[in-house]
């Protein structure tokens, strides 16, 4: 098989989930509800008595943000609210076990297992990776496990591979509906009962299937989600080795002394954010309190049944909204009849029936639609062990392609089907759908938090009407509280390069925003796979921008200090530490733009 940069990390192994613990979870849930508490307390203060009323133009909109913030934290805060996994449960042996009573079929058969290896313009001697491994999944029953590669770049080489590989090859005229079109084509080509979908360079553990089959027990279980595992992400070097190669031995010395204070610290780990164990480990996996957990397309389990069904429902709504559309206008109840008659013949016509929705952002969107399936329960689960890897974006430009078309693709449910108002859903649904949307919002609050300390430096002007001790009490204690919440309720996970990412996407944010709002198709492109050696400062001009406004402020008014101009000592103070707060994270996407793929992770 061909050697890929990947080659060097097959030693390395998965982390495992957070163990739930009834105590943490409690104190979380104590601390969470004082920090709601706080919050009220903190913004009735900062409403009320610590608006600047000499410049409300300036005060208000700082006020605004933080309200903002803190109604996405209160979300955040309910998303963490507790812990739902579901017992695993014995692999079903045949397909009467994962079927309801009146299903179940007179003469029992092993289950038929379809695996979708989707690719487009991957390297088909990668995805041969992912069908090696798919084949290599075991399973302790008898059970027909088909694997499949449905190839929108129609390639030769790739149907070769599938041949040599014993794979079924699955092919189509055009590309229509992207990834999502390209899933519905092979299931019209395929009829296992289960749906495995997989990236290209996706690649599942032995017991893939074993540990997750059993979920399908209950007939009600719609699909199960395991988590996206990235193997190749940059582990960094210590400080201890950085500053010995910038400064020699002195510089060894000072990092392991530093270390062995704090604890180790990884230079250029995970340099571009791209370890998901935030998301899987604290955000999805405890959206199961709310029967809630979204598909994320590499690494589910589909049951057949259920997406068909979705898609029928939806399909007849579709054809019934349409039909009501057209012949509203008329009081004539025999004109309006015919008209939805001929608008209903019309429609089916031109639209056809989409298991997963012609949408950059299929999978969130067809779990979506699965849970407001008003005729069925349909549940979802979160299995929290990894039993599959992934490859990472290995340059900026990567990232930043695969980061907005999820932040786009997410906004623009908003647009076509609102959580907020789809029939169907629970009220805890729509409030963590409504989460998954909300957070892109952040970035117009962020830029107001970014800009803030340039603000007050070109015009000695302070947002609030002092810094006092009423201040610091409260700011503080709200901050303190927060802090101690959010690291019990994410406990055992890394979250530093996550909130770093959070501030530093400000830009790709407002550019999903905006081709949200203008109705903009929301183009699907490939994450590509391999990394290329050149920076791209191009990419990071906005964040280059606030952090040299910053700078250019400091200096302007240490200059108007020294000057013996009027200033505001311990405003400058507070200042400067928000600055170097924001240019930490913004620097933090800086040097992703700078990062080598070739230079085999700063060895």
């Amino acid at each position: 098989m061909k050697e890929f940069y990947f080659s060097k990390f097959e030693h390395r192994t998965p982390y495992k989930p957070v163990p739930y613990s009834g105590s943490r979870q409690f104190l979380y849930q104590y601390l969470a509800t004082i920090n709601i508490a706080m919050g009220v307390w903190y913004f009735h203060w900062r409403w009320f008595y610590s608006l600047n009323t000499e410049a409300l133009w300036f005060s208000i909109p700082l006020a605004l943000a933080e309200t903002l913030a803190f109604l996405s934290t209160t979300l955040f805060i309910i998303n963490l609210w507790s812990y739902r996994d579901e017992t695993p449960k014995e692999p079903p042996t045949t397909v009467n076990d994962i079927l309801a009573e009146n299903d179940k079929q007179p003469v029992d058969r092993p289950i038929i297992v379809d695996v979708f290896l989707p690719t487009y313009t991957e390297d088909p001697e990668l995805v041969r990776y992912s069908i090696r491994d798919s084949k290599a999944v075991t399973y302790p029953f008898p059970a027909d496990i088909r694997i499949h590669i449905l190839d929108d770049g129609k390639r030769d080489e790739m149907r070769q591979i599938a041949d040599e590989e014993e794979a079924n090859y699955i092919t189509r005229d055009d590309n229509r509906g992207f990834k999502a079109g390209n899933l519905r084509n092979a299931m019209e080509q395929t009829s296992g009962d289960i749906i495995v979908i997989l990236d290209a360079d996706t690649r599942p553990f032995p017991k893939f299937l074993e540990r997750t089959l059993g979920y399908f027990r209950d007939p009600d279980v719609a699909w199960v989600q395991t988590p996206q595992w990235f193997y190749d992400i940059p582990e960094g070097i210590t400080l201890e080795k950085w500053l010995g190669k910038k400064i020699g031995t002195v510089g060894s010395f000072f990092g392991r002394m530093i270390e062995k204070v704090i604890g180790p610290i990884n230079i250029g780990r995970d340099i571009f954010g791209s370890d998901p164990r935030m998301f899987y480990d604290c955000i999805l996996r405890k959206r199961m309190n709310f029967n809630a957990a979204f598909c994320c397309g590499a690494g589910s389990l589909h049951r057949r049944e259920a997406v068909q069904r979705a898609a029928l429902i939806r399909y007849a709504d579709e054809i019934e909204r349409h039909a009501d559309h057209v012949s509203k206008d008329t009081d004539d109840p025999e004109l309006a009849e015919a008209m939805r008659f001929g608008a209903i013949r019309g429609f089916m016509s031109e639209t056809e029936v989409t298991p997963y929705k012609y949408h950059v952002s299929e999978d969130i969107y067809t779990s979506m639609l699965l849970h407001a399936d008003r005729s069925r329960r349909w549940k979802s689960v979160h299995h929290p062990e990894i039993l599959s890897k992934m490859l990472s974006p290995q340059d900026l430009e990567a990232y930043l392609t695969q980061n907005f078309k999820y932040s786009s693709g997410t906004l623009d449910l908003l647009r076509r089907d609102n959580p907020v108002s789809l029939p169907g859903l629970s009220s805890g649904q729509r409030l963590m759908y409504f989460s998954s949307t909300f957070s892109y919002f952040a970035a117009f609050w962020m830029v107001i938090f970014l800009i803030t300390p340039p603000i007050f430096y070109f015009t000695n002007i302070v947002p609030v009407n002092g810094f006092n001790l009423d201040f610091f009490i409260h700011i503080l204690s709200f901050q303190l509280i927060s802090q101690i919440t959010f690291m019990f309720g994410t406990w055992g996970v890394n979250t530093l390069r996550n909130v770093q990412y959070y501030v530093a996407f400000f830009p790709l944010n407002i550019r999903a925003i905006w081709t949200v709002l203008k109705g903009s198709d929301i183009k699907f492109k490939v994450t590509p796979k391999t990394g290329e050696s050149r920076a791209r400062l191009d990419l990071v001009r906005p964040q280059i921008f606030i952090i040299a406004l910053n700078f250019a402020g400091i200096f302007w008014y240490i200059g108007r200090i020294f000057l013996g101009y009027e200033y505001d000592l311990l405003g400058f103070i507070i200042a400067t530490f928000w600055s170097l707060l924001n240019m930490s994270s913004l620097m933090v996407i800086i040097r992703a733009a700078t990062w080598n793929s070739n230079s085999n992770q700063l060895k």
